[in-house]
């Protein structure tokens, strides 16, 4: 009789040819690709070939790209820089102000400097000393504590540096804070985010904030009706050339500071269709070297902008009318019908009122990313300082101390919300929230947790989760819900289920942040008596009231930081 074919599975050691063949045909698809962006950006900006060699793309995001080249110094030697491309739609006056940031506060104090500018009509390109740098995931679990004391350390030098300036930067975390582990040198980058305290020394993030504020009340005009606003572009002007170096232009450079704020109808993060992009205006005579005139350039440029700014408003005005009449005349109408003292009686549940829906919307800046956002900009208060850099600082020190990154993982601000309830309580972040003037309900207390035994529990060699330490909601028996509002009385949006238990925390699951295969022991120089300095001074920094949380300069005398030079 025929004995049956045998079949045994595919050893760890095989290798299969179509696998090499498919994986060589992705590398193949890869590579010409950046060689074909590479391609358009010299097409784009073709004063760049004559300076530079591209030689790869090591980097994108939603606003800029970014490249390698090489520049051929006068003696010789080849000197590595980095090629921002900001994306041309990007306003005049935000791409002036990342500029102004990098030209007056950089160069120093890790933080990134700027070599020269280069612009082709609408296309901006920023050269930068490049900086050859490790994956913060990739040594997250093989950092000595003396690194993790040190790279701390060196981030907030560069946060104090920048706030003396009166700059917030919005956007810290690890992947913009560049660390070269051999050299030990450090480098805070990417101020595109960037936005003014009231009393900024960067003159041109107040035109920033000032534009961000326009904005904003011409949105509430419609009682929170927003419609899509696509992207409106005219043609840039012709035979316009320059290269801009920062000797000659610290008042005048650019920069593309934009304070990002996206929401749908309800008031919440929005969907792409139907969030609010980012301001495209036109460019006329965007030009620094422009004839001499008794106003400073910065009010010379945002004046140019706001005349092409009325014809582009007037162009989407016309667009948006046969969407939006119908809408925005029912609000009017729910709008006469509500007065504003008239109190909502949806408060506390789980649904809304005509009341609450005829109020104007919330809005406040709420640029940055996910998991590293403070309270303060999750609930949107009006208000933000650089006390928002420093908690997303504090994320950064308590992915270092737990050894999982990203830490939080969540799909909306409420959820976010709740996930930082888990960690330092729901009954603490209703009470630092009534600080600065929301009220937030919460469907169950949930207690605080100490960073220590957390930490310890998330780093120790028994946890091998490769998720997050806070995953997003799932279905874990009982689970608080987090809404916020204005003040104790205003009414709010139901409530959106913020599921959390202590299980959730240390749960398996598919996608998320992951604990990097190397466990501490692999370095555990330091790891075996972690001081009290450290879990108080992250304590510090995820302070739930900003008005509270320690400043850059008090973080640098901590006594967490005695031994460092």
């Amino acid at each position: 009789m025929e004995e049956p074919m045998a079949f045994s599975p595919l050893r760890g050691c095989d290798r299969c040819p179509a696998d090499d063949s498919l994986k060589k045909y992705e590398q193949s698809v890869k590579l010409s690709g950046i060689k074909r962006d590479i391609e358009e950006l010299c097409e784009a900006v073709p004063q760049l070939v004559s300076v530079f060699k591209i030689k790869d793309k090591i980097g994108e995001g939603t606003f800029s790209s970014v490249y390698l080249a090489t520049a051929q110094l006068q003696e010789g030697r080849e000197e590595k820089i980095a090629l921002k491309h900001l994306i041309p739609t990007s306003h005049p006056v935000r791409i002036a102000a990342e500029l102004q940031c990098l030209t007056v506060a950089g160069g120093q104090d890790n933080v990134m400097g700027v070599k020269y500018c280069f612009r082709k009509n609408d296309h901006v390109v920023i050269a930068m000393p490049y900086l050859e740098h490790e994956s913060f995931l990739d040594i997250l679990n093989s950092l000595s504590f003396q690194e993790v004391r040190e790279y701390m350390f060196n981030l907030f030098v560069a946060l104090k540096r920048i706030h003396q300036f009166g700059i917030v930067h919005r956007d810290v975390k690890p992947s913009n804070f560049l660390y070269n582990r051999r050299l030990k040198k450090y480098a805070l980058v990417d101020f595109g985010l960037a936005q003014g305290t009231r009393d900024t020394k960067i003159e041109l993030l107040k035109f920033v904030q000032s534009e961000a504020q326009q904005e904003d009340c011409s949105r509430n005009k419609c009682h929170g009706v927003i419609g899509h606003k696509g992207p409106l572009s005219r043609p840039a002007p012709k035979n316009v050339d320059q290269h801009i170096t920062t000797k000659t232009s610290v008042k005048r450079s650019y920069a593309n500071a934009q304070i990002h704020i996206k929401q749908g109808k309800d008031g919440k993060e929005g969907s792409v269709g139907l969030s609010v992009q980012r301001s495209v205006f036109g460019e006329r005579n965007f030009n620094i070297h422009s004839s001499i005139s008794h106003e400073s350039p910065a009010e010379k440029l945002i004046k140019q902008s706001k005349t092409v700014d009325i014809m582009s408003r007037k162009l989407a005005t016309k667009k948006m009318a046969v969407s939006t009449k119908a809408v925005n005349s029912s609000m009017r109408d729910s709008a006469r019908s509500c007065p504003a003292a008239l109190t909502c009686d949806c408060y506390g549940t789980d649904r809304v009122c005509s009341v609450c829906l005829s109020r104007r919307q919330q809005v406040a800046p709420r640029a940055g990313t996910p998991g590293f956002r403070a309270p303060e900009v999750l609930t949107k208060c009006p208000d933000q300082t650089t006390a928002i850099d420093m908690w997303s600082a504090g994320v950064i020190f308590l992915s270092l101390l737990s050894g999982r990154y990203p830490f939080y993982k969540a799909s909306d601000d409420l959820t976010a919300l709740a996930q930082i309830m888990t960690i330092r309580g729901s009954r603490e972040t209703i009470q630092a929230a009534k600080a600065f003037g929301k009220s937030i309900l919460c469907s169950k207390e949930v207690p605080a947790q100490d960073l220590r035994t957390l930490c310890e529990r998330l780093r120790g060699p028994d946890s091998a989760n490769p998720k997050s330490a806070v995953d997003p909601p799932g279905n874990t028996g009982h689970h608080p819900a987090a809404s916020e509002s204005t003040d104790h009385k205003a009414p709010h949006a139901p409530a959106s289920p913020a599921q959390h238990s202590e299980d959730s925390l240390y749960k398996r699951g598919s996608g998320g942040g992951r604990r990097h295969p190397r466990d501490r022991t692999a370095n555990p120089e330091g790891w075996d008596s972690v001081p009290d300095d450290a879990y108080d001074l992250l304590d510090k920094l995820l302070d739930l009231n900003p008005a509270s949380r320690i400043t850059a300069e008090a973080a640098l005398v901590h006594p967490f930081f005695k031994d460092v030079c």
